[in-house]
């Protein structure tokens, strides 16, 4: 099949390597000329674990191809996917300017008959914008399809190569069948490919990242509510998470959601309702008790060390929103720092692979060391922000030298509070009885 992805940010390129990884002909393409530049020499401009060494395979297989020229990449494609970025507005609507500007340049570019897919993650009555642009351009035959992607940054590679289910809105059986044999290759264990409406796939993909979001909320507020009365929520999560009917993930208590999805598809649905005259009181609430979940460690801190924190410095581990990731949009980390820098304070962070983008939102006034125990050295306590594996097992002893007080605020509830009073550490977490060493 022959494929054409415009758009190289972080879905468009998994996308492209993943459907090269199975025999396809793809072409990438991006407006950005530095972006292009940069993929053919080879590097990758995000990090994911496992794309680099993708998209090296699939260019000197000779299946996988970077360009800025869209005009040709369309005549040379069938199915033409949209991958671009749909950024807030300040009413919380999704910005489809990008998208819509390419599915004109698609019409432009026509051929014959194409099919054009939204990949980008757009609220429902796009695809009919979409029809509209592309209409106004041609008068060759197509189709507009809706294909919601469901990657976890960090697993993404994996969730595309073996995804729970892949979501395709059609409103032809031709398109359809034809959508379904693209996928073919990724559901040979038995994990379906539904097929639905144009629109219902578009809310869908909304519904599915609300419904995530929900749960963090949800055991966010009863971890609130175990500090107050002495219990513990991790105890409290497990009791809960053993209902199949409940499940485990996204129970994890911790300082707030953040990432390119959730908070700008909560904005973005919240808005969709609005236009219809609708409140969406459950989802106001999770994003009030997101942004506030943020602020949380600061909290504890000022409680701790006093409001005024001039002449001191904290330590923080992780900045990414997430392990395995460099992405810091919305990330928790940057409301924290923030916290910390507004009450006088000087902070000292590391993170396995956020620190170029760390240092592009914060510039000098956040002081990046090399790795997690320069981080510390000195420092009057440490935050733990994002749970990286390096960070669950450190040097305890080690730990405790570095720090001028053995003071730890555990964001993410990696430890266990008795093992850090034993260790010697006043240790804080969220949802959790406080322990001092």
């Amino acid at each position: 099949m022959k494929i054409c992805i415009v758009g190289t940010g972080y879905v468009g390129l998994v996308a492209g390597t993943c459907f090269a990884e199975t025999g396809n002909d793809v072409i990438c393409v991006d407006s950005d000329e530095r972006k292009i530049k940069t993929l053919n020499k080879g590097e990758i401009p995000i990090y994911e674990p496992g794309l680099k060494e993708l998209v090296e395979r699939n260019v000197a297989k000779g299946r996988l191809f970077f360009t800025t020229d869209l005009e040709k990449s369309v005549k040379a494609s069938l199915i033409n996917f949209i991958a671009v970025g749909t950024p807030p507005g300040e009413d919380g609507s999704s910005d489809l300017r990008h998208v819509l500007a390419v599915a004109s340049a698609i019409g432009k570019a026509m051929n014959g008959y194409k099919v054009i897919v939204d990949k980008s993650t757009v609220p429902v009555g796009t695809a009919d914008l979409v029809r509209e642009a592309v209409a106004k351009e041609t008068k060759h035959p197509f189709d507009v399809v809706s294909n919601p992607e469901f990657l976890k940054e960090g697993a993404a590679i994996d969730d595309f190569l073996r995804p729970d289910r892949v979501v395709i809105g059609v409103d032809n059986p031709r398109v359809e069948a034809l959508m379904k044999d693209v996928y073919s290759p990724f559901v040979r264990t038995g994990h379906p490919i539904i097929a639905m409406d144009v629109r219902s796939a578009e809310m869908t993909k909304y519904a599915s990242n609300a419904l995530l979001a929900t749960k963090i909320s949800f055991m966010n507020e009863i971890a609130a509510l175990c500090d107050k009365v002495g219990a513990d929520v991790n105890l409290v999560r497990q009791g809960v998470g053993s209902d199949l009917r409940i499940g485990h993930q996204f129970l994890f208590p911790g300082v707030g959601y953040g990432g390119s999805c959730f908070p700008k598809d909560i904005k973005a649905l919240v808005h969709t309702a609005q236009k219809c005259d609708l409140n969406l009181k459950i989802l106001g609430a999770v994003e009030a008790v997101n942004e506030s979940q943020k602020q949380l460690l600061v909290d504890k801190v000022k409680a701790h060390f006093g409001s005024d924190l001039k002449g001191r410095t904290f330590a923080i581990w992780g900045l990414a929103f997430k392990p395995r990731t460099d992405d810091m949009r919305e990330a928790p980390a940057i409301t924290i720092i923030n916290g910390l820098l507004a009450a006088g304070a000087k902070v000292k962070a590391y993170d396995p692979q956020a620190m170029e983008v760390a240092h592009a939102i914060f510039g000098d006034r956040l002081t990046l060391a090399r790795d997690e125990f320069e981080a510390v050295q000195g420092a009057d306590a440490l935050l733990i922000v994002t749970e990286w594996n390096e960070f669950r097992e450190p040097n305890f002893e080690l730990l405790a030298k570095s720090l001028k007080n053995p003071v730890i605020f555990d964001g993410r509830n990696i430890y266990e509070p008795a093992k850090m009073a034993h260790l010697g550490f006043t240790y804080f977490s969220i949802g959790r009885p406080g322990h001092k060493g």
